[in-house]
């Protein structure tokens, strides 16, 4: 009983071999997108904070908040 165990584990084995290498041969020849390089071209996903056109943006919608207030309403720069 052991030996026709250990026989079946032996042919799934070599099995599963084979089909993981068919599909990685065939994974191989199928057109997919390209992987990004990290060459001088390519952006880098960068945090908002580190983001210079972020933090830009983010003062000039605060200064044209800040000038549509009325006056007689806080600004919120002030320590209560």
């Amino acid at each position: 009983m052991g030996k026709a165990v250990l026989l079946v584990a032996i042919i799934a084995l070599v099995i599963y071999a084979l089909l993981r290498l068919w599909e990685r041969r065939r994974a191989a020849r199928r057109p997919g997108p390209a992987r990004p390089s990290q060459g001088p071209g390519t952006r880098r996903v960068i945090a908002p904070d580190d983001d210079a056109d972020f933090l830009r943006d983010l003062e000039r919608k605060r200064r044209r908040e800040q000038k549509n207030l009325p006056d007689d309403e806080p600004r919120g720069d002030t320590d209560a």
